[in-house]
């Protein structure tokens, strides 16, 4: 078998926000947010994605999968690969917005239901070691919560660190699939969730047809251009950097060599100062 990298936005589509298998979204959800009983989530509607502006021209998003259960509540699950500038203020936006849009002026506020965001990141965006966080608002003395309608859950899979034998919860396995999917061929023996079996089911590339791995390829090309343009500008922007430097250090009188030796330009790119 051959999985895809579940990470592109193709695949990730696909995979979790399939009408027809809902019960890969729905044990993922329950997984993460680690729902059992009678608070699990049973079934969920998968919502159409785009969240229009309510005021012509204001700013429209595009999220990867939105699902709503049978209590109301609504699902936003999005996958980064990359961090983009102002990511917290992205999120509460996404969640503002479609907290918001859930009722029409002069409608009462308690028809407004719960809003849970799911960020799934690929690199590490809160300071603690955990790979999987819960934050809400609440007392930051006592841990009180009165506002509960907005929840964040973070999946960091940097932090992920666990081996295949090590998985005993279906919370890691699912974490594991996200990550490492692409690396396996074959499926885990210890995979006994049902919803988690279809996931790698839909992950397998034989099972996909030319018109998604064309467009799966296309995510992916699209993916590396704009990791490229990331790092040719931080490498200008060190550039800079280390010219500036260079410049005030011919200033102090420094030699070229002393000023090569301290910031890895070459003499020539100093004498072109």
């Amino acid at each position: 078998m051959q999985f895809v990298d579940i990470k592109n936005d193709i695949a990730f589509r696909k995979i979790f926000g399939n009408e027809n298998k809902k019960i890969i979204l729905i044990s993922f959800l329950n997984a993460v947010m680690k729902l059992k009983g009678k608070d699990s989530i049973e079934d969920v509607e998968i919502l159409n994605p785009y969240q229009l502006p309510i005021i012509k021209n204001l700013k429209a998003s595009i999220i990867d999968v939105k699902a709503r259960d049978k209590k109301g509540k609504t699902y936003i699950i999005e996958m980064q690969v990359a961090e983009p500038d102002g990511l917290d203020k992205r999120l509460l936006y996404y969640a503002g917005k479609e907290y918001s849009q859930q009722i029409e002026s002069g409608e009462f506020y308690t028809q407004l239901k719960p809003v849970i965001f799911i960020g799934i990141f690929d690199f590490k965006f809160t300071e603690g070691d955990k790979y999987l966080s819960h934050h809400a608002v609440c007392d930051v003395e006592n841990g009180e919560r009165i506002i509960k309608d907005m929840d964040f859950y973070f999946v960091e899979l940097p932090k992920f660190k666990k081996s295949l034998s090590e998985l005993q919860e279906v919370t890691d396995k699912w974490i594991f699939f996200i990550k490492e999917a692409e690396n396996l061929e074959v499926v885990p023996e210890n995979v006994d969730d049902e919803g988690l079996k279809a996931a790698y089911h839909d992950a397998n590339k034989h099972s996909w047809t030319k018109e998604e791995l064309e467009a799966y390829d296309y995510a992916a090309m699209r993916e590396q251009d704009e990791r490229g343009k990331v790092a040719l500008a931080e490498k200008r922007a060190d550039k800079k950097a280390k010219n500036e430097v260079a410049r005030k250090m011919k200033q102090k009188g420094l030699t070229n060599k002393d000023i090569s030796d301290f910031t890895g330009l070459t003499v020539e790119e100093i004498d072109d100062l």
